[in-house]
């Protein structure tokens, strides 16, 4: 009986630890160097806006604009002038 105790937290320890701490993942971003912006290859969107889009579509989260435009600029793609009203 004692060792299935033992075994039982054992096991609810692991699953457990499988959900509190996930596995890091290495971030990898779409290819959108050759894009022009609002055009159909690019969903009329913008580059940065584009990136955000796909990216969330393949992992399931979204990431900030400002990284969107810094993965652009890294990829030497067409980023865009910076929004305008945001202070």
């Amino acid at each position: 009986m004692r060792k299935l105790m033992v075994m039982l937290v054992l096991a609810l320890m692991a699953l457990v630890s499988a959900f509190v701490a996930p596995q890091a993942q290495a971030q990898t971003y779409p290819d959108v160097s050759k894009l022009t912006p609002f055009t159909p290859e690019c969903n009329y969107m913008s580059v940065p806006g584009y990136l955000r889009w796909q990216y969330l579509l393949s992992s399931g989260r979204w990431i900030s604009r400002e990284q969107a435009v810094e993965q652009v600029r890294q990829q030497g793609g067409n980023a865009g002038p910076a929004p305008t009203g945001a202070h």
